[in-house]
């Protein structure tokens, strides 16, 4: 039992330690909290922050279009490699046309498997696994913008997907511009602000400070051009008087005849008109089917032009061309040089007696 007066100590050393508590400063700047130090990295997530692991398993599947079911395959090592790394199993499914993620046992992080449905969800898209395979870094996020339902006219959807996509196929990554360009807005203007929005944050007392001033403010300009419809209708002139009665059945029978003649007769007429077109389609595709035995026409054969006497090589005088060559030596003098050089000897020797 503790005895009474150890109590009171206890008690008057727990206030005493609480007045001496320094009180913090009411007057700190709320730039110097907000911003983050120079060279400051967050500590990766490893095995000693959740060692007891997850308890239970979770999944996520994916379709890929047939075209990139041979890209798969041959990569499929590779993506299966970086994911043993953080405990973490992929299938892929060839007869379905899916590929699938699942924790493990040894899993400790309990983002990867989002992580890992986000690579497949790129390998799925046409990205390459070099670039897919980046997403399992702390610091690179992705985010997959479906634009095919914005824009219902399918020009128009053409035009704008256009100024998205860049140089090499390179498009622009940030969400706001192209929802904006699918809303008719060129992604020059918001890339001007993004550009002015960088060098502001270079500025340590700017960092606290409404930006708006310094961001250009662009107009919307909506220019209705008004549609002009596919088929004009052209107007007539007014006439006071009715259009002409249209001529019934039996108007166009007396004109033609077929009138005054009897039941047997008319039958017979429309038989022959049957028989007449039914003619008519058969010999049509008897010529159809003709066609395929019709051989092609052959190019005609041109025959090679003989070789004119003027551009006849001359074989005698290139193996005596080549003969010269082989008997003189690199540096050496010909034979009439020889015989020039021998004469001018004899005359200065002949000078010198």
């Amino acid at each position: 039992m503790a005895s009474p007066s150890l109590e009171r100590r206890e008690k008057g050393a727990g206030k005493s330690e609480f007045r001496n508590q320094k009180p913090k400063p009411e007057n700190q700047d709320e730039s110097e909290l907000l911003t983050v130090p120079d060279g400051w990295k967050e500590p990766a997530f490893s095995k000693e922050d959740n060692p007891r692991g997850l308890l239970e398993e979770s999944s996520f599947a994916t379709l890929f279009p047939k075209y990139r079911e041979a890209y798969l395959k041959e990569c499929w090592p590779l993506v299966q490699k970086a994911l043993n790394e953080h405990h973490v199993n992929a299938t892929l499914d060839l007869i379905e046309g899916s590929m699938t993620v699942c924790t493990t046992k040894k899993t400790f992080d309990p983002y990867i498997i989002i992580r890992a449905r986000d690579l497949i969800k790129l390998l799925a898209r046409s990205v390459s696994f070099e670039q897919a395979v980046r997403i399992l870094q702390d610091d690179v996020a992705c985010d997959i913008i479906k634009i095919g339902s914005l824009v219902r006219n399918k020009e128009r959807f053409v035009k704008r997907r256009q100024r998205l996509i860049g140089p090499k196929g390179s498009t622009l990554k940030v969400r706001k511009v192209v929802l904006d360009t699918m809303k008719n807005i060129h992604p020059i203007y918001n890339i001007k602000s993004l550009m002015i929005k960088r060098e502001l944050a270079k500025d340590s007392e700017l960092r606290s400070q409404s930006w708006e001033r310094f961001l250009p403010q662009f107009k919307h300009k909506n220019v209705n051009k008004r549609k002009e419809p596919k088929k004009k209708t052209v107007k007539k002139e007014y006439t006071p008087f009715p259009p002409p009665q249209p001529e019934s059945q039996i108007d166009k029978e007396l004109a033609s005849g077929e009138y005054f003649l009897k039941a047997n007769q008319k039958k017979r007429q429309k038989m022959e008109a049957i028989k007449a077109k039914q003619a008519e389609a058969i010999s049509k595709k008897q010529e159809e089917r003709n066609k395929a035995f019709i051989p092609p026409k052959e190019k005609p054969i041109v025959k090679p032009k003989e070789a004119s006497t003027e551009t006849k090589i001359d074989v005698a005088s290139i193996k005596e061309k080549v003969k010269k060559a082989k008997n003189k030596k690199l540096g050496a003098l010909t034979a009439e040089e020889i015989a020039l050089k021998v004469e001018a000897d004899e005359k200065k020797k002949k000078k010198k007696k």
